[in-house]
């Protein structure tokens, strides 16, 4: 290891003498203009790049081939795009490890020996050796077919596995006979947004939709999700509809059993937050299917139980969550009882050993408390330092369990957690080269353009110097009730090495103070979350972190329209920008995939002529007008069926089209690639360089990790 880090600095020691190099981009591609329009609530809109969302014709296969051609073109005149690829592969290559889990006589965790494409699934019997047990390096030549899921009986005689092929969605599902890893049965094919939930050791419950027959199989708009039965030995075609379909249409359906194996729970809904609740007792054969919850407006899930007492988590009258009690026999919400009451933090749970650990956010940040399943508080889980606490799940009769904790400056490592004395020691520390007490990690707070209070944790190399002028990457995602917690990057440490400055902003539309701050950023809200962006860049603006000369901004999928919105209010902000996957057409996005569902935060254009002109006037493809934009990298992939690569492509070309200034506008689509998940190690190191190198040519600050 050594060795390869000397013969990287000597690499880049010839970066020191740089001077910037101006690369000139070829003329990018005439991209063909349709004579294609809309019109909602009388008003007529031009779309005049529509053909690009048909991704199977043949005029946009070569339209994407002239973009890389043209983007691969640039990124090949970086000077330093190669030494920063070979710190990258540096950095990257360490083993890195997966909490264990117990299945069986088993125990399982995955391992990367530091560059494989994809993890390896290993088990081990007791203190003997490890061996492999699934391999997902041998599913494909090159790298790009990954693990998706497994899931085991309850005795751990069989598992079920799914995998991606070039990180699509839809996936395959393939059950092993453990003891010799043997195939059952024929692979299940088409299943899309589903887990596996064994009953007994009979078959399993999944869910999927029917594959559209007509146009791109990527692209095609799903609506009704089913959950279906699968008994091992019978073909896919005489699976058994359990709920959704025709009958109970919904779009998101998903079913898990009980560990004691009594109930089917069942999760249905329509859209990204909230869902019904229903309850079947397979222990009585022939059993209703009954609602617990009849409508989506909330959060439900059930935990655990004991017996016919059920452990719901919800946000029913708790915008940030509660843990209550209810007889599976009349389980309808009016006789809940509150066992973990809602607080100011946002709490999540986790179950195992008997326990149930509460899991808080403060200010973002992970606060850990163990009850026994009574609803007492058994103690507060001590952790290394500020940052994100995740795992602490198991079956009941563990006496350990394990989880992982990480910051912006703590690299993951897993501790193993003894569950009566509440005692946690390292598991597996992260071997990476990096040196946390060379860093620093602090937690800001500024106010947005209305006022309210948007935390954000900005990380850099200690002694860094407030000039305005360390190159600066802004990142932040704000929609879903998703929370950005502190997580470490190892891609991160070739900006802050270089004197850089890491910046995540705590944007609503997130989870992070619960459903009030989810719902602030959504429909007629939506600019609070493109103020609360615009503030953070301000905020590190004014206090001389960076200058607009030295900001970029970064974000992926609802993170990408985020950067895409942005940048069409406030080209002048920001120097570099990288939308990543994003929704652009905001028009048009519920007419792909399951982008329906997406409605409950963003509204729709057929809604009303109020929701239309408020869409109309944020969406990234139709914001854009002439001006001077940063210089901008999009990225999406070929096989991106959540966010279908049309928007990126309709972006891209619109603004090609628009920029009236110097910087470039590039557009780099993966191949064998989908929305994130799944890509192999050498696509991610890949896109990382490209990233970097991109970001420091357009500010103009040489790369030299020796900084």
């Amino acid at each position: 290891m050594r060795s390869l880090f000397t013969s990287c600095m000597v690499l880049l020691a010839g970066a020191q003498a740089y001077s910037q190099t101006v690369i000139k981009p070829l003329p990018y591609p005439q991209t063909k203009k349709v004579d294609t329009a809309n019109t909602y609530f009388g008003t007529k809109v031009a779309d005049p790049y529509r053909w690009l969302e048909n991704d199977q014709a043949p005029d946009t296969k070569s339209w994407v081939q002239e973009e890389n051609k043209v983007t691969q073109n640039y990124l090949s005149q970086i000077p330093y795009r190669d030494a920063i690829r070979k710190r990258l592969e540096t950095l990257w290559n360490y083993e890195k490890y997966g909490a264990p889990f117990k299945e069986g006589k088993y125990t399982y965790f995955s391992k990367n020996t530091g560059l494989q494409s994809q993890s390896v699934l290993y088990r081990q019997l007791g203190a003997g050796a490890p061996e492999v047990f699934l391999d997902p390096n041998n599913f494909s030549k090159d790298g790009t077919t990954s693990l998706a899921g497994i899931n085991f009986t309850k005795d751990g005689s069989l598992a079920a596995y799914q995998i991606s092929e070039g990180g699509s969605d839809w996936r395959k599902v393939i059950v092993l006979r453990t003891t010799d890893k043997s195939i059952v049965g024929d692979t299940l094919k088409d299943v899309k947004f589903s887990g596996t939930a064994w009953k007994g050791n009979e078959g399993f419950y999944y869910s999927s939709y029917d594959k559209p027959k007509a146009g791109s199989k990527l692209a095609g708009k799903t609506q009704l999700h089913k959950l279906m039965y699968h008994k091992l030995g019978t073909p896919q075609s005489t699976d058994v509809l359990v709920f959704g379909g025709e009958k109970t249409p919904r779009r998101y359906i998903n079913g898990s059993v009980t560990e004691d194996q009594r109930f089917l729970v069942i999760s249905a809904r329509n859209t990204t937050t909230g869902n019904e609740l229903y309850l079947q007792d397979l222990s009585k054969p022939g059993s209703a299917i009954v609602p617990v919850v009849d409508n989506e407006k909330t959060i439900n899930q059930v935990v655990d139980n004991v017996g016919s007492k059920l452990y719901i988590f919800t946000n029913l009258n708790a915008p940030n969550n509660r843990v209550v009690t209810v007889d599976a026999a009349t389980p309808t919400s009016t006789n809940w009882k509150n066992l973990i009451p809602e607080t100011k933090n946002v709490l999540d749970v986790n179950t195992a050993g008997g326990k149930i650990f509460a899991v808080y956010l403060k200010d973002a940040t992970s606060v850990i408390e163990q009850y026994d399943m009574a609803g007492k508080k058994e103690r507060d889980i001590a952790l290394p330092s500020i940052g994100s606490a995740s795992g602490f799940s198991g079956k009941k009769e563990e006496k350990e369990t394990y989880y992982t904790f990480t910051s912006y400056i703590y690299p993951p490592t897993i501790f193993k957690y003894d569950i009566a004395t509440g005692k946690s020691t390292v598991y597996k520390k992260a071997g990476v080269q990096f040196d946390p007490a060379k860093y620093e990690s602090k937690q800001v707070f500024y106010n947005s353009k209305d006022g309210t209070r948007i935390p954000m944790i900005i990380t850099y190399k200690k002694g860094v110097v407030l000039n305005g002028k360390n190159p600066t990457l802004l990142y932040a995602y704000g929609g879903f009730n998703v929370s950005m917690t502190p997580g470490f990057s190892t891609s991160n440490i070739i900006l802050l090495e270089n004197g850089g400055i890491y910046a995540v902003a705590n944007l609503r539309g997130g989870g992070e103070y619960g459903e009030k701050w989810h719902l602030a950023g959504t429909k007629l809200q939506k600019q609070n979350v493109f103020d609360d962006f615009i503030g953070a860049g301000e905020y590190l603006i004014k206090n001389n972190y960076t200058s607009k000369d030295y900001l970029a901004i970064s974000g992926g999928s609802n993170g990408g329209l985020l950067v895409g919105a942005v940048m069409a209010q406030r080209p002048e902000l920001f120097k570099v920008a990288f939308p990543a996957v994003g929704v652009m057409d905001m028009l048009r996005y519920n007419q792909f995939t399951a982008g329906a569902g997406w409605a409950y935060d963003y509204g729709t254009a057929q809604d009303s002529k109020e929701m239309f002109e408020y869409l109309y006037k944020y969406s990234p493809y139709h914001a854009l007008k002439p001006a001077n934009y940063p210089a901008t990298l999009v990225t999406t992939a070929d096989h991106d069926d959540r966010v279908v690569p049309a928007h990126s492509f309709k972006f891209a070309s619109r603004l090609q089209e628009t920029q009236q200034g110097a910087a470039p506008v590039l557009i780099r689509i993966e191949t064998k690639a989908g929305h994130g998940a799944g890509r192999s190690t050498a696509q991610v190191i890949s896109e990382q360089t490209d990233k970097w190198a991109f970001m420091f040519q357009n500010m103009g600050v040489p790369y030299n990790a020796a900084n």
